[in-house]
């Protein structure tokens, strides 16, 4: 099992920069392909990126590329998401997610994930 937990969130100014983490008991974090969801108030999640067990692939949502990095160490049993230039519309709450099968695909699909943390909000204001 995983069992994330996120921090590193926080306000911040527009085109400022925050960087995100999540930590994760278990052995099996090294097995699983993560990903990083946000929810804005009254909106759906929305995927934001994913990477691979191994961290040889990442995924992002096409409004994140360029500005956002993903990245773990397995080592430590963590993720991070590297965030810049920020924008007001980046302002949500962001989860950590673990999928469900070991050595699965990247997926942007959060149904596909089964293990999701707690949230820690990014307000970015204008």
């Amino acid at each position: 099992q995983v069992q994330p937990v996120e921090s590193g969130g926080g306000l911040v100014q527009a085109g400022g920069s925050l960087r995100l983490s999540c930590t994760a008991s278990g052995s099996a974090f090294r097995t699983k392909t993560m990903g990083w969801f946000r929810q804005a108030p009254g909106k759906d999640r929305e995927f934001v990126a994913a990477i691979s067990w191994d961290g040889s692939s990442t995924d992002y949502a096409e409004s994140m590329k360029g500005r956002f990095t993903i990245s773990r160490d397995n080592a430590k049993n963590a993720l991070y998401l590297q965030m810049n230039s920020l924008k007001p519309e980046d302002t949500a709450v962001y989860y950590c997610a673990g999928q469900r099968y070991s050595f699965s695909y990247l997926s942007s699909r959060p149904n596909e994930y089964a293990y999701w943390g707690q949230g820690t909000q990014v307000t970015v204001s204008s």
